[in-house]
């Protein structure tokens, strides 16, 4: 469930129901509607997606939709000198027609979230001479030097995954089960593997390496070409979940080897293919093949490959120093925790043997600087905050540049900067980016440069280069929101959020308000909660542009409120695994704190209040309608988990052991005992073909409610999987929202009114 908010963003971003006025005018100009929310182009402006500089710092790469098309992405490039960005990939003129996805590349992109089609990744080669970009189900290799592009490959078949090896002589795919190179200077492919059918799949991270360990890949070459890591995927251990993939065309029956909470797990092995002999050698991961592979490494050299095995029960992880010619592998640092040990992406192996790691063990996330044989040399971070992740290291200086939310050292989640420390003593942190908003960024190789993109509530996403120093080279996207700007028509009714705090159980927790166009605190208005709640992601709460959907609210009269409760977001050790064996229970109990605040405030109308989220946030959406002390109105609840022994095994099973283990705990987050307790009305919405929360978690509901005879709505989505993709769905989908929330809270609700 790595990625499960971005269906909840989708869910928090569209119109107003209520844009024409009544009688026939003339409609408000100034307020959004649906029908320009889902439309192109889009109203966030030109934002660049998917940026990065090239290996030698001269090039930006950068993906940017479509103007006649939202939904379709090109590829672009802009010198850091002076010159004007191009087009490097039109994906409309490489491939006008663009047929239907294999399964096997939907799958893949349904887990990496990807709803766009044209260009959706690419990747440079490590000299910066090309740009490889899988295009439609084929490879197409655009020539830094001349501007060329060159199709690889045309055929019936998919080519997944794709890289351009190190040094740039290869590209490699995986095409039909089996890894395949291509040799740029004749032209000619050398399959890797043959065996690849069936069950058995070679170089493709499995269902919970996508899904949840945030591993999109199954393949790693060394630095210098000689050998290729690969993973062999065994799926026959894998219970068999009969599922109906239902479309307007028909019904489908996908006998989808699905991994619940409590079941047996694919089996993993990883091996190392000598591109030199021939030879192919099997990594040793030990005598328990019952366990995760979690991150794959190489060293500087290619004379060491870095494993890092988590356990079953994910309380230790395991950092493996590998000898590539025979496979023989010793354990040279292990995490552990009580609850569980988190994945990170901040293992990095220094020129010297020396490399960085981070860890909870001081109760926040911070970095660590390790000797070779895993000894620990120094602490790089400290503090009352966590490192989200470690962004570069310049070697030279010993600078060490990451990613925290915090402001004096101590924590501030509402805001979100990069920080540069040492390598070679234990510093305060000094703040490269500017406070006031909310920073990603993407630093080059040897950390002399950064891609940053910025926004905050008044500001639409930016995009820039940046020396390391924090001084702007160029614009990307300078996405100035003026007069000519396609948001423009409806900056005056642009929210200005409120935040807050409130405290539950010795913790602090974030909230966001914001409300109407010409709000008036005397008077009473309807309340709409949105919810997401769940752990393994960021804050939801943040001092960044917010999806256009809240303006879509506020335009229609709502107060728009948020809380990011316990065990949401990054934040210490204890705030993230008092969720531990009881995942909701504390985010209800949040939520529910939250509703009853509200209900306290002159301004809010206490009987009009409702919950709306996806994913969790539909899970979490149920739980609140069913929670008494909240007394809610109504709940939207969309696509969700309504009982965990029904969802996979490494998401549920690090928050709530497995129902064997823990029998208590799946019985008291089990939504179906608590539907005697709805307080409000509640519309169930899924997609007909979600193979990720799959659809018998709402057939479930439906069927008990059916039973007790309890009236409900229904949205139901033909074709969709975990999101529901594509503008005209999206339209129709927030048309929906807000009729409910018109009938339920709004102004067509049966309640009192000014």
């Amino acid at each position: 469930m790595r990625h499960l908010l971005l269906a909840s963003t989708i869910l928090l971003s569209a119109g107003s129901a209520h844009a024409q006025t009544q009688g026939g005018a003339s409609a408000d100009p100034s307020i959004l509607t649906p029908e320009r929310v889902f439309s192109s182009p889009g109203l966030n402006g030109p934002v660049a997606r998917g940026v990065s500089l090239s290996p030698d710092g001269q090039l930006v790469a950068f993906l940017r939709p479509r103007e006649d098309d939202n939904d379709v992405q090109d590829l672009w490039a802009a010198p850091v000198g002076p010159g004007e960005p191009y087009k490097l990939i039109d994906s409309r003129a490489l491939v006008p027609d663009a047929g239907e996805l294999s399964e096997a590349e939907k799958a893949r992109r349904e887990r990496m979230r990807v709803s766009a089609r044209g260009v959706v990744e690419y990747s440079w080669d490590k000299q910066g001479r090309y740009i490889l970009a899988p295009l439609e189900g084929d490879i197409f290799l655009a020539t830094r030097a001349d501007g060329s592009v060159r199709r690889l490959t045309e055929t019936e078949a998919d080519e997944i995954d794709a890289k351009v090896s190190p040094l740039g002589n290869f590209v490699s795919y995986v095409r039909d089960q089996d890894l395949v190179v291509y040799d740029l200077a004749d032209g000619r492919e050398t399959p890797v593997t043959t065996d690849g059918d069936g069950l058995v799949t070679w170089a493709t991270a499995e269902f919970i390496a996508q899904e949840e360990m945030d591993r999109d890949t199954g393949y790693w070459w060394s630095p210098d070409e000689r050998y290729i890591a690969l993973t062999r995927v065994d799926e026959s251990p894998v219970d068999v979940v009969p599922r109906f993939e239902i479309s307007g065309d028909g019904a489908t029956v996908v006998q989808q080897r699905y991994p619940r909470a409590g079941r047996p797990n694919a089996l993993v092995e990883l091996y190392v293919q000598d591109r030199q002999s021939g030879q192919r050698v099997k990594v040793d991961l030990g005598a328990n093949t019952d366990i995760y592979l979690a991150r794959v490494d190489w060293a500087g050299d290619g004379k060491t490959l870095y494993v890092q095995r988590h356990s079953r029960d994910q309380k230790t992880l395991d950092l493996l120093s590998v000898d590539p010619a025979t496979g023989a592998s010793r354990v040279i640092l292990s995490q552990k925790a009580d609850a569980w040990v988190d994945l990170n992406n901040d293992f990095r192996v220094l020129k010297d043997g020396r490399f960085l790691w981070s860890n909870e063990d001081s109760g926040w996330r911070h970095l660590y600087l390790y000797d070779r044989d895993g000894r620990l040399v120094r602490p790089v971070t400290r503090g009352d905050y966590p490192v989200k992740h470690l962004d570069g290291v310049d070697e030279t200086t010993g600078d060490v540049f990451f990613t925290a939310s915090m402001r004096d050292g101590e924590e501030l989640p509402i805001e979100q900067q990069m920080f540069r420390a040492s390598l070679n003593s234990t510093v305060e942190p000094v703040a490269v980016t500017p406070a006031g908003g909310w920073w990603n960024v993407s630093v080059n190789g040897p950390a002399t440069a950064y891609v940053g993109n910025y926004s905050d509530p008044k500001t639409p996403p930016q995009s820039a280069l940046y020396s390391i120093d924090g001084q702007r080279i160029r614009w990307i996207e300078e996405n100035r929101l003026d007069a000519a700007h396609p948001f423009s028509p409806y900056v005056s009714h642009l929210p200005t959020p409120e935040y807050g705090t409130l405290q539950s159980h010795g913790e602090t927790l974030v909230w966001r308000m914001t409300t109407p166009p010409g709000f008036d605190p005397s008077k009473k208005y309807p309340v709409v909660m949105q919810v997401y709640g769940g752990p393994g992601t960021g804050a939801g709460v943040q001092k960044s542009w917010q999806p256009l959907t809240n303006q879509l609210l506020t335009d229609a009269g709502y107060v728009v409120f948020r809380l990011d409760n316990r065990g949401e977001g990054d934040r210490s050790q204890r705030f993230e695994t008092s969720i531990y064996r009881r995942l909701g229970l504390a985010a209800v109990e949040d939520q529910t704190l939250a509703a009853q605040w509200l209900k306290q405030q002159p301004y809010v109308d206490p009987d009009r209040i409702a919950v709306m989220g996806w994913s969790f946030g539909g899970f979490l959406s149920l739980l609140t309608l069913t929670q008494p002390e909240a007394g809610l109105a109504a709940a939207l609840a969309g696509a969700a988990p309504t009982e965990w022994s029904l969802y996979d095994t490494h998401y549920t099973e690090r928050y709530m052991s497995t129902p064997q283990d823990n029998p208590e705990g799946y019985a008291e987050t089990d939504i179906l005992p608590r539907l005697d307790d709805l307080t409000g009305r509640l519309m169930i919405l899924h997609g007909m073909a979600d193979d990720n929360v799959i659809f018998a978690n709402a057939t479930r509901v439906i069927d008990a409610l059916q039973a007790k005879s309890v009236p409900f709505e229904m949205m139901l989505y033909p074709g969709q999987r975990h999101g529901v993709r594509g503008d005209p769905r999206q339209l129709q989908q927030w048309r929906t929202y807000l009729d409910f929330l018109d009938r339920t809270i709004g102004p067509r609700s049966v309640s009192k009114t000014d």
